[in-house]
């Protein structure tokens, strides 16, 4: 089995027990009439069309069952017009916009025997884009609907225009798809999230188009779409036997014949591959995936069986550190590795002999060390250093300040990132032929942008790279970014667009990391659910439980295989028990209450 496919098993795996239940499936959104929902193009409304309002239903309850069937947007919210009266349902406009909100409150303003005035009322988490993207807000909305009788029957007469829908209501509806694009450096693949509504068969078709539409503003500038018009698919897509029925529900394959590609080299071919293969398998169409140039084989070693996740390479593993670094802890001041059945030891070389570190990075394959380290000082004099150095050898400062995060490396390892004094983002860069290190700082002036969200205040008290490169989950003033990674022609980076996800916090966020390319594990102050996850556009935070912890949480350190913390007693590894158990949080043996744990990137 190939990395990547074993990654989407584990990660479906890992979803169902921690309990993201949005997680699950794939999905596309709606629009409405002008222009039709994605997920209703081209589709006939079934001869029963959907349910009635049931009658002599009271004006409250009907708008509750109003605010259920607007998580349907068949037929330009077809189901959702039926409660209105014609007139209302004429003049609704649903596609002005897509609100999510948590339950909504319906307040009696007044009534009469023929009329009546509700207040809808609630806390927005969310809006949906005309692509299926989410956003994750906050805020409350208000909104006046009036209703009236009509031949006897409570009808909806007067509403804002624009959808409301429950979050409950809309993971029902629609459902979370990744779609794939190539990092800048052609290496491996980032995803774009969005939200799908639609019948199974036409799922396949949704996803390619959207492919073809581009990624979202945000992530377009740290991403290649080998997609991208004049590329486009010729006639429908089908299953492998050119069968137009049924594509995508079960066996079958799937075939998409291309035009506009143009003469792209054979690696540029394999990344357009790349992009549709993943984004289908990882959205549960099964494969061959039979692709075609002008129907004529898009390469022709998969002319006749078609495409799969393992033909991919490289492509197809989901970036991860080599798993034979194993678990580390920064223990009393040093490194020490950690190893089954074996007491906890001193790492070698200076990292494992020094009594002074504060935060410990791994690279990726544990060749490297980056540490911050007790200078020794008194205040105004710099007290932290930032210490880089081999694994098993010597170390050299590269960096000072009053306070200095703990170290994330690139996927590569050719690059350690650090935030100084709060507000300092640096790279510390790593020539590995030379064994020199230079110190780059990062422009970080697009997270204060005015038109970059939600306003984003210092200090920054965490900073992590993802895997793949594109992006960094970073923890300021308590909240939580996500922020994209630019390179420029100059070789410089910069941080931009900034997004803030896990608005819903009630405590502020204290630690942070990468569970997987498209999702972060962040621990916070509180003492109720302190350990979360949280999809990367803001969707789908769960609780990861906290049997077995004693908050406060000082520290998460994850991977798609493991995730460990450090609370005030001990280091924990969450653990899933075989028999299909909830999980829970067991002691990692011989560390002690100091100890947080490190694993490499």
């Amino acid at each position: 089995m190939s990395a990547r496919r074993r990654w989407f098993r584990q990660l479906v795996v890992a979803a169902a027990v921690i309990g993201l239940a949005a997680t699950g499936g794939c999905a596309n959104l709606p629009d409405s009439s002008q222009p039709q929902a994605l997920g209703t193009i081209n589709q006939e409304p079934t001869a029963e069309g959907p349910p009635t309002p049931t009658q002599g239903r009271d004006p409250d309850l009907l708008l509750r069952d109003f605010l259920q069937a607007t998580a349907d947007p068949a037929d330009g919210h077809l189901a959702a017009r039926q409660y209105m009266t014609p007139a209302a349902s004429t003049q609704w406009n649903d596609v002005d916009s897509t609100v999510i909100v948590e339950r909504a409150d319906t307040l009696r303003e007044s009534r009469t025997e023929n009329e009546a005035t509700y207040v809808l009322r609630a806390r927005k988490v969310g809006e949906l884009s005309a692509d299926g993207s989410y956003h994750a807000v906050d805020g409350i909305i208000e909104n006046k609907i009036e209703m009236t009788r009509v031949d006897g029957e409570w009808r909806i007469d007067d509403l804002p225009d624009g959808v409301v829908m429950e979050y409950s209501a809309f993971t029902q509806s629609y459902r979370r798809h990744a779609l794939y694009f190539v990092t800048a450096d052609g290496q491996h693949v980032a995803p774009d999230l969005r939200w799908v509504a639609g019948r199974p068969d036409e799922l396949a078709q949704q996803l390619v188009a959207k492919l073809i539409a581009g990624p979202q503003p945000y992530i377009a500038p740290v991403v290649r779409n080998y997609l991208a018009p004049p590329v486009a698919v010729r006639g429908t897509v089908t299953k492998a036997n050119g069968d137009p029925v049924g594509v995508g529900v079960g066996l079958g394959g799937v075939r998409i014949d291309f035009t506009g590609i143009g003469e792209p080299s054979p690696r540029d071919r394999e990344l357009l591959a790349a992009q549709v293969v993943l984004t289908l398998a990882g959205a549960d169409v099964l494969g061959p995936y039979m692709l075609l140039d002008d129907g004529r084989p898009l390469d022709e070693r998969f002319a006749g069986n078609g495409w799969s996740v393992a033909d991919l390479g490289p492509l197809a593993d989901s970036v991860q550190p080599d798993a034979l670094i194993g678990l580390h802890a920064l223990r009393e001041g040093k490194l020490v590795k950690v190893e089954d059945n074996r007491a906890p030891a001193p790492a070698p070389g200076y990292f494992g002999e020094v009594q002074n570190l504060q935060s410990v990075g791994l690279s990726p394959d544990g060749k490297l060390v980056a540490a911050v380290a007790d200078a020794g000082r008194q205040p105004p004099q710099p007290q932290r250093t930032l210490m880089v150095g081999s694994y098993g050898g010597n170390a050299f400062p590269v960096a000072e300040g009053g306070v200095i995060t703990r170290p994330s490396w690139t996927a590569d390892g050719s690059a350690a990132w650090a935030v100084i004094d709060g507000n300092r983002v640096i790279r510390a860069v790593t020539n590995r032929d030379t064994g020199t290190v230079s110190v780059q700082e990062v422009d970080t002036a697009q997270l204060f942008a005015p038109d970059s969200g939600p306003t984003f205040e210092l200090p920054i008290t965490e900073l992590r790279i993802s895997r793949n490169g594109v992006g960094a989950v970073l923890i300021a003033d308590g909240k939580v970014y996500v922020a994209m990674v630019l390179r420029r022609p100059d070789g410089t980076f910069a941080l931009t667009s900034p997004r803030q996800i896990a608005m819903e916090l009630s405590t502020a966020a204290t630690s942070v990391d990468w569970f997987s390319d498209d999702t972060v594990i962040l621990a916070t102050a509180g003492n109720v659910d302190p350990v979360r996850t949280v999809k990367i556009d803001g969707s789908g935070t769960a609780s990861l439980g906290g049997r077995n912890l004693t908050p406060p949480v000082r520290q998460v350190t994850a991977s798609i295989e493991r995730q460990y913390v450090a609370d005030s007693r001990a280091v924990l590894e969450f653990t899933r028990t075989p028999e299909g158990g909830d999980p829970y949080w067991r002691e990692v043996p011989g560390l002690g209450a100091d100890a947080v744990p490190v694993l490499p990137g």
